[in-house]
């Protein structure tokens, strides 16, 4: 039995919302199907064109199953097992398998990535794993980066050292709807992560609202990933939607997609009805790093969604990926413009199924005073792309500072209610108590929301226009100047245009405190048409504070040029505004003046 909408075209997984987990509907199609592909790995790092690797539904859940005979042999139920590898099918079956042994699953990078030492040092030490899960090439490297940042984790296995064998000594556990699935650990932040609570109600819920909302389908659809597991797009998309459709999936590393986008692209138009997934910048990196003769081989009329969130959604965007493909028969409607976020495991809203994405041009000024109105001809705009409708879950637009609903039209911050919104975060009652379980005076549902369990305050800043919903930003990422509200993302678009040394996609705006009084700050990466030794600093900067004073009338009180991959970013790729400003204050932000 699946939710409402989604087609089938053979039995369907036993299970209502509320029941199993992502592990039993793993046997489920093994039992089903098991002859049916569910993950095919492509593997670009020995083979420019790829060397494929696909297993049955049958063979993962062997692995699955042998996997958590491991686990059980090492640990508790309710102990911490993270996955430290690098996006593999062994991946996967590292994390299906901590859930099937009835531990809590810890979806993590592999210890070597560039940049983020530190804070996977603090997640390890947050979550306190009993187990770590890792593939055998990279053992050496875990284990040298754990005894040197001085970390014990008890037992470490190499997942794809597990004989198939050890399947049969699992011992079957009876998920409970309430128990813990995996911690999703947010990123980006100034403070240390905070492991978002997703238990088995929650997974499959979102799994369905995926599964329905971007039209995957049994027999129809292939899911198409390059996005790393550890992030909650990536594993919802790669893992959760497959489990709940046995929709197959195809797989690869994201730095074979960021070396050549061309890889992605060939494997959503090879795919049988191909839904995928990313960041609003790979599709304006796709859309112009693909060649006319690349193009020629490519049929994507058969694509069915391109899921775009993660970061603001710009049309420029989406306008570059639609027409660079259009002549390989991609329909605009596929492109699916979302919002979501870890706390609701991953999925809020998006646009309507075959309908094409749309933009408003708000009037400037009065966003910010707080209120949206289409902006009049030749008047400063900022244009917002619509996520659409919140979907089966519900949405409000609530006043921060007093906790009322606001009237549509009038900016406010997201409140959402549903069976997919997380528990909480992990062992920090203080902030779930400020985040989670709200009251929300004169709504509907007597405040409590849906389910009881009370409304989630996002943080993030939107408004409802003709019932539709446009992000407008964040709260901790707003600029209030002089009591106006400046959305970053305003200022960075105006920064890109201002001179061509500017690298697209890859700088921030940000405020900082110097003196009581707010000031605003550019970090921007040197462009690589550039060359270092024909940057003109002195004209980036006068460019750059020419175009923020005359389009936002603010005055910048600094512009950091800096080498290329010079501003900090999160662990998933995006750049980070927080960090930024946590290395101002701390007076480690350093630029690339001598």
């Amino acid at each position: 039995m699946t939710s409402a909408g989604v087609r089938t075209g053979g039995p369907a997984a036993p299970v209502e919302v509320g029941e199993g987990s992502l592990a039993t509907l793993c046997a489920w199609w093994a039992r089903e199907r098991p002859n049916d592909t569910a993950i095919t790995f492509l593997d670009y790092r020995a083979s420019v064109d790829g060397h494929a690797t696909s297993l049955t539904w049958r063979e993962l859940d062997t692995r699955v199953s042998a996997v958590a005979a491991r686990v059980q042999a090492c640990t508790a139920p309710g102990d911490r097992v993270v996955v430290l590898a690098r996006q593999s099918a062994d991946y996967i079956a590292g994390l299906i398998g901590a859930i099937r042994a009835g531990a809590i699953g810890v979806p993590l990078f592999q210890p070597d990535l560039p940049g983020h030492a530190d804070r996977l040092a603090a997640v390890l030490g947050d979550c306190a794993p009993a187990m770590a899960l890792t593939l055998d090439e990279q053992r050496a490297t875990l284990e040298a980066y754990l005894a040197d940042q001085g970390i014990s984790i008890p037992h470490i296995v190499s997942v794809d050292t597990i004989p198939d064998s050890r399947a049969a000594d699992c011992a079957e556990v009876a998920p409970r709807p309430d128990d813990i699935a995996y911690l999703q650990y947010t990123s980006g932040s100034t403070r240390v992560p905070a492991g978002v609570v997703i238990t088995h109600r929650n997974v499959l819920a979102n799994a369905r609202q995926n599964a329905e909302c971007f039209q995957a389908a049994q027999d129809e659809t292939t899911m198409v990933s390059w996005l790393p597991l550890f992030h909650d797009m990536g594993l919802v998309l790669a893992v959760a939607v497959p489990m709940v459709t046995s929709s197959p999936v195809v797989l690869m590393d994201p730095i074979a997609f960021l070396e050549r986008p061309i890889r992605w692209v060939r494997a959503l138009a090879d795919a049988h009805g191909g839904i995928t997934a990313a960041p609003n910048f790979a599709y304006a990196y796709a859309g112009t790093r693909v060649s006319d003769k690349e193009k020629a081989l490519l049929d994507m009329s058969d694509v069915v969604s391109m899921v775009d969130g993660s970061e603001p959604v710009t049309m420029a965007s989406i306008d570059r990926f639609a027409d660079a493909f259009a002549e390989c028969g991609l329909k605009r409607t596929a492109h699916r413009p979302s919002f979501g976020m870890a706390e609701a495991v991953v999925l809020v809203a998006s646009g309507v199924p075959d309908t094409e994405p749309r933009a408003v041009e708000f009037d400037r000024d009065a966003l910010t005073r707080g209120v949206a109105v289409p902006a009049a001809e030749g008047a400063a705009a900022s244009q917002l792309v619509s996520c659409g409708w919140a979907f089966g879950q519900e949405l409000r637009i609530v006043d921060p500072e007093s906790g009322k609903l606001v009237d549509e039209g009038m900016v406010g911050e997201l409140w959402l209610s549903g069976v997919n919104i997380a528990a909480g975060y992990w062992r920090r009652p203080e902030q779930t108590a400020e985040v989670f379980g709200q009251d929300l005076e004169g709504d509907g549902f007597d405040g409590r929301g849906v389910d009881g369990r009370g409304w989630l305050r996002t943080g993030d800043l939107g408004v409802l226009h003709q019932g539709e919903l446009f992000i407008t930003g964040r709260m901790k990422d707003l600029i209030i100047v002089d009591g106006r509200n400046h959305y970053p993302q305003d200022i960075e678009a105006t920064v890109e245009q201002a001179h061509p040394a500017v690298r697209k996609h890859a700088l921030v705006a940000f405020s900082v405190f110097d003196g009581g009084r707010e000031n605003v700050m550019v970090m921007l990466e040197r462009s690589k048409v550039v060359s270092a030794e024909d940057l003109d600093r002195a004209e980036v900067t006068r460019a750059v504070t020419a175009a923020v004073s005359h389009h936002h009338g603010l005055s910048l009180h600094d512009v950091l040029i800096v080498e290329p991959g010079g501003v900090p970013r999160t662990s998933s790729g995006k750049v980070s505004r927080a960090v930024c400003r946590k290395r101002w204050a701390e007076g480690t932000l350093k630029d690339g003046r001598a």
